[in-house]
């Protein structure tokens, strides 16, 4: 099958991984891909943030660059038609994004199908946490792009949930989470070889992997390590980056705990498997409720005891006491109770590692199901 993928991103970050991993697994599937997106996402490595949009974004009236991010489409359009006309494919996948119109316009004018990932719902969002100038133009859009896709391909059944509500029939919306890499995060790891590796032989680690906010609550994690209830064997391994990172670090030399903290900053991808494999205890902390957490199926496929929040997202992938801890976002020090209860137990964190992997082999959390549920659905 020819596929024509667009999209609108321009960090290298998580999305840029959901991007690319697809990408592979479906020509690893045998069909033939083409991406039309931003030249300057295609050129840029891992971590890359385009720093000149992040300033327009400041300093510009939100309306404005809301207008520029409208009239982005344009362009998009003909880079998009053009890529049509050159591949002639059997199927349009796109990435959401908000004000993104060209793909629905390409659909209409060609009859081509239409796939639409959504990860979150952007309008809202943004309205929540960036602000938006035109809230009601930045909906209704939005709205009128999910209920023109021919199948609307949410990464939860909450966000599923929003989906529907905004008139797209049932029929038309599949869940398709995030995924994983077998090849990279399903061989059995060498945890004490993993730990030499990173100098933290005979240590208890407890670690998260991706962007740090300071709603995560890492803090909390920090402070307790400092208290009396935290073995002395154990250490933090914080592999990322994000605006929370700073402060982290400044706590941590208050408290003198450098010596039992590690911040490993950005990795490679490649090197993201390595550092997991030396966790004890895999964090998952507070989550927006519509997400699907990529870090999660990596700590699942390794095999690592999960403390992750008790949130209609996470329950969708994880069951408590099962497949992983859950604790309560809303109750202070839920975290920390739920991290000591697995440094003190052994045969639970190897019962719960265990079975959140069969959890990945059951339900087939994997790039290369993702893109075999993506192709069944291009040829209904």
């Amino acid at each position: 099958m020819k596929i024509l993928y667009h999209h609108r991103i321009r960090s290298k970050d998580g999305q840029a991984v959901h991007l690319e991993e697809l990408i592979g697994a479906l020509r690893a599937e045998g069909h033939e891909v083409a991406i039309a997106g931003p030249e300057s996402f295609a050129r840029a490595s891992f971590g890359h943030d385009p720093k000149l949009l992040g300033a327009m974004k400041k300093l510009m009236p939100k309306a404005l660059y809301e207008l520029l991010e409208l009239g982005y489409n344009f362009p998009a359009y003909r880079r998009l038609h053009r890529a049509w006309r050159q591949h002639k494919p059997d199927m349009l996948y796109e990435r959401s994004n908000l004000y993104l119109l060209a793909g629905v316009w390409l659909k209409k004018r060609t009859g081509v199908p239409m796939l639409l990932e959504v990860n979150a719902p952007l309008a809202r969002e943004r309205g929540a946490y960036g602000g938006l100038g035109l809230p009601r133009l930045a909906r209704r859009l939005e709205h009128w792009v999910w209920r023109h896709a021919d199948f609307v391909l949410p990464v939860t059944d909450v966000l599923a949930d929003e989906i529907r509500a905004a008139g797209v029939p049932p029929e038309r919306i599949v869940v398709i989470p995030n995924a994983i890499d077998p090849e990279r995060f399903m061989q059995q790891p060498d945890v004490e070889a993993a730990k030499a590796a990173l100098g933290l032989p005979g240590r208890l680690v407890i670690g998260f992997t991706g962007f740090m906010r300071d709603w995560h609550g890492l803090d909390a994690v920090v402070t307790w390590m400092a208290g009396p209830d935290a073995p002395r064997e154990m250490h933090l391994l914080l592999v990322g980056d994000g605006p929370a990172l700073p402060g982290l670090q400044a706590q941590a030399a208050q408290l003198k705990l450098t010596d039992r903290i590690t911040f490993a900053g950005l990795v490679d991808r490649e090197a993201v498997a390595e550092m997991v494999a030396a966790f004890d205890i895999a964090l998952q902390p507070k989550s927006v409720e519509y997400a699907s957490p990529l870090k999660l199926f990596e700590y699942m496929a390794l095999g690592k005891a999960i403390v992750a929040p008790d949130q209609r997202n996470i329950r969708e992938v994880l069951t408590h006491d099962v497949s992983g801890l859950l604790f309560d976002p809303a109750r202070p020090q839920s975290m920390t109770m739920a991290i000591a209860r697995l440094a003190a137990d052994e045969d639970l964190r190897g019962r719960l590692g265990a079975e959140a992997r069969r959890t990945i082999d059951v339900r087939g959390h994997t790039w290369r199901e993702n893109a075999r549920r993506v192709v069944a659905l291009a040829r209904r």
